[in-house]
């Protein structure tokens, strides 16, 4: 495996960034017609599917098991959910969250470290809610990765994918 150069390929980002790229994120996957949909890609076919130019956004599942492959570019940091949700105001006026027992992720075998992010976005004229628990990881030299996601709420709801990532010069 190539690319094990990048030990801590972890992403910080403030509260205020991170609420923001949650809030980009749900705008760009609820945009996906369900025909090519990321979130719903059980093979990676779909990885690329409206990318912003400043980062590349990995798609979470609706839950159960997925193994993904897909290229991305080797000069954007990838933004991922490991568990979230989003909801209208409407629905609740509060962000609501999941009770979460388990929240893993890590690059060729190196954990990464995970953090909570909560803010408002719009949808059209829809004022929504995102939550959840992300990763972010910095620009890849260009190689081979293994990105391993894991999560579990208590009450039952579990993700757990595998994204074989080639990072590709631009």
């Amino acid at each position: 495996m190539s690319g094990t150069e990048s030990i801590d390929s972890t992403w910080w980002l403030s509260a205020e960034e991170g609420g923001v790229l949650a809030g980009r994120w749900w705008k760009w996957a609820l945009s996906a017609p369900d025909s090519v949909s990321p979130v719903r890609d059980a093979t990676g076919e779909h990885a690329a599917w409206n990318q912003p130019d400043d980062l590349w956004f990995l798609a979470g599942t609706y839950g159960g098991r997925v193994e993904r492959r897909c290229a991305i570019p080797s000069d954007r940091p990838v933004f991922f959910p490991v568990l979230n949700m989003q909801h209208t105001r409407e629905h609740s006026k509060v962000p609501l969250t999941l009770a979460v027992a388990q929240a893993t992720a890590s690059l060729n075998g190196v954990p990464l470290t995970l953090q909570e992010f909560s803010a408002p976005f719009r949808t059209g004229f829809t004022r929504r809610y995102a939550w959840g628990i992300w990763g972010g990881i910095t620009p890849l030299s260009p190689g081979e990765y293994v990105l391993e996601i894991k999560g579990e709420s208590r009450g039952g709801f579990w993700v757990d994918t595998t994204y074989h990532l080639e990072a590709k010069r631009p």
